[in-house]
């Protein structure tokens, strides 16, 4: 990286809902002055100076005016940082820009991105360049899709210690969550849906598991559209909506990694709703759940830090080899995943990059793949996540 570069980390989209969480959990875990420097950005001076006021932010903390409309802009602020970390989306409607201006002039970046198809376009578009400037860029850093990325590859190395080999069948559970969509995802979502009913193609990429891993298709993998009872853990099981971008991330992860799951690697992921006639119906009940469609929750709006304190979740991990021998563990965190633990988990991943230059090399990475054990280390001892193997 450059030496004349005078920020470490830049928070693009201080002034937002997002934004002021991540600012706030950097300001009290690592405060000003120390090893992590770092600096707010957004459209308008005047709310970055309200943000850093509201906060209790120290006056040394720079502030950077960028528009994602202004390219200069945008240009100067990837000049001076090290990593960005942007809270600006829907991606697809605000991120372009960034994404090829980091790929060019080297600097890494790290989002909070739950769009496939967009991921898939960036791919394609700026990855060679990425590799060529030494710029790491990771997508979903934050709920979508570090614990279910991450849980992955801490199951598939403990099966490598227990085991002695990899499992070729992993699946990821549900088994708790607390919480509330944010409104960035739901803009999100809604941009998604609209783009994919004026393109048709889009709907394939959508569909595909193997969507991010270019010309890599593996086996067919388990459908997990519609409730089911799932005998290895004696639990029914609904479709969980976070599965489609959490299961091209881990796919990708997969692929970047060597193929060190295997190129017969089977992922899915679902909610647990419990045994018997209880759980069925439950199941029954979430599979036929529309409210993400028709929430109105826009970018800017979240819950109060009551509630955020209030949420939590819980992730299962079950990984299975060919001879039936089965390898479980957790991934659970302290706050709602949507803003309180997201907000943590990007700001990690950001100094992750930040104080580990040689963690991977230039590319468009996943979390697991980019920082694998290094990431899980810092999310265990700052921001409450805990990885955990059970009895199986």
């Amino acid at each position: 990286m450059s030496k004349n570069r005078d920020l470490g980390i830049v928070v693009y989209g201080a002034t937002g809902y997002t934004g002021k969480l991540v600012a706030s959990y950097l300001n009290q875990q690592y405060g000003v002055n120390g090893s992590v420097s770092w600096a707010l950005a957004g459209r308008s001076l005047a709310k970055l100076e309200a943000v850093r006021d509201e906060l209790g932010i120290d006056a040394d903390v720079p502030l950077v005016v960028a528009d994602s409309s202004d390219i200069t802009s945008i240009k100067s602020m990837v000049e001076r940082a090290h990593v960005v970390l942007t809270t600006v989306g829907p991606y697809q409607l605000y991120g372009n820009e960034l994404v090829a201006t980091c790929a060019e002039l080297g600097t890494d970046y790290v989002d909070l991105c739950g769009e496939p198809a967009w991921m898939k376009q960036m791919i394609d578009a700026h990855g060679e360049q990425a590799k060529v400037s030494g710029a790491r860029i990771v997508f979903s850093c934050g709920f979508d899709s570090i614990p279910f990325d991450l849980g992955v590859y801490f199951v598939q190395q403990a099966a490598v210690e227990q085991l002695g080999a990899v499992v070729p069948r992993v699946r990821g559970r549900v088994r708790g969550m607390k919480g509330t969509w944010s409104g960035g995802t739901l803009a999100s979502f809604r941009e998604t849906m609209a783009a994919a009913a004026k393109d048709p193609g889009l709907v394939a990429t959508l569909m595909n598991p193997f969507a991010l891993t270019q010309d890599f298709s593996g086996i067919d993998q388990p459908p997990g559209h519609k409730p089911m009872y799932d005998e290895v853990i004696e639990s029914w099981v609904a479709p969980f909506v976070m599965a489609s971008i959490n299961t091209k991330n881990i796919h990708r992860s997969n692929l970047l990694l060597g193929k060190m799951y295997g190129e017969d690697f089977a992922y899915d992921e679902m909610f647990m709703t419990g045994p018997g006639e209880k759980g069925e119906a439950m199941a029954k009940a979430v599979a036929s759940d529309k409210s993400m469609a028709t929430d109105t929750t826009q970018p800017g709006e979240g819950p109060t830090p009551e509630q955020r304190e209030a949420g939590f979740y819980d992730i299962l991990l079950v990984g299975q080899n060919a001879d039936g021998q089965v390898i479980k563990a957790s991934v659970k965190g302290d706050m709602d995943p949507g803003y309180g633990s997201t907000s943590k988990m990007i700001a990690e991943s950001a100094v992750c990059l930040l104080e580990n230059p040689d963690a991977a090399s230039g590319g468009i990475w996943t979390p697991a793949s980019a920082m694998g054990s290094l990431l899980i280390d810092r999310l265990q001892n700052n921001a409450g996540l805990t990885f955990a193997l059970e009895s199986a």
